[in-house]
């Protein structure tokens, strides 16, 4: 990932990133009591706008919280953010806290201002190695909280998992729970087996993924059939092809797992059909509303 972009967005206003400063009694920072969330931006265009939106709603409605600003006072930081550091390619990543009060205090929750915070950042094009060669993951047991369908800013867990795949000198690590694939550290997980994408069904386990909302769309159009079915640790290890979907990655395929080959140890013929596809999205929605 680059360097953010110089110009974020603090309760209000526009300033510096370097000069952003918040309590440290904001309870973010001592309870990691907020929820976030990260856009693509295409050619200054917010991409899927709309869905990331109400991800942020529901994680806030599920940790007890109203969304303190209106979607169309979220367009306006948007375009304020995108504009005013250069637009084209970048992502925007916001986060909501329950702001700050005087002390330090589990409960009961305080009715106190919120903290909205935004920064933008080049949007980390997939290299040339990715997209001709794939990345290599390994596998972990799932040990992050309960509740992996809130998108929180407590991601303590997530971040000691990529840990272990940087340790390995891999790109990801794919979790699994009790025998069965829940996500990565910080994507989705997609098998194919006998040519049909696979996706374990939503809940609480695992985060709902907007890319992943894309490939399921695109899937037809690719020609790929697609089921949300509980994927077992066996079919994960015996798959053809596995890919990973994220808002930074788009859809990567994953040619080595724990050491070894997936199907053939390259990228395969599923993903380059929703690579393309996806592609294809992105360029028939970058001039329609958003």
């Amino acid at each position: 990932m680059g360097e953010p972009l110089p110009i974020c967005y603090l309760n209000g206003e526009y300033l510096p990133l370097r000069e952003a400063r918040i309590s440290p009694l904001d309870r973010g920072f001592l309870y990691a009591d907020g929820a976030y969330e990260v856009t693509p931006v295409y050619g200054g265009r917010p991409f899927r706008f709309e869905q990331h939106h109400a991800r942020l709603t529901r994680s806030l409605n599920a940790i007890r919280m109203t969304d303190p600003l209106t979607p169309d006072h979220w367009r306006s930081v948007y375009r304020e953010l995108i504009g005013r550091n250069g637009g084209g390619d970048q992502y925007i990543y916001l986060q909501v806290t329950r702001g700050a009060e005087y002390g330090r205090n589990h409960a009961p929750l305080p009715d106190v201002p919120r903290t909205v915070f935004a920064f933008a950042a080049p949007w980390p094009a997939l290299s040339a190695s990715v997209l001709a060669n794939g990345v290599a993951c390994i596998t972990a047991e799932d040990t992050r909280w309960a509740r992996c369908d809130i998108k929180s800013v407590s991601l303590l867990a997530n971040v000691l998992l990529r840990q272990l795949a940087v340790d390995a000198d891999a790109g990801e690590t794919v979790l699994l729970r009790e025998g069965e694939l829940t996500d990565a550290s910080a994507s989705s997980v997609h098998v194919v087996l006998n040519g049909e994408l696979r996706t374990p069904p939503n809940s609480q386990r695992l985060l709902p993924g907007t890319t992943r909302g894309v490939m399921e769309e695109i899937a037809a159009a690719a020609g790929v059939a697609h089921r949300s079915e509980r994927i077992t640790e066996r079919e994960l290890r015996a798959a053809d092809e596995i890919l990973l979907g994220a808002a930074t990655r788009e859809v990567q395929p994953v040619t080595r797992l724990d050491g070894r080959a997936v199907g053939r140890g390259k990228p395969g013929p599923v993903w380059r059909r929703l690579y393309d596809a996806y592609q294809a999205y992105k360029s028939a929605v970058a001039n329609t509303p958003w």
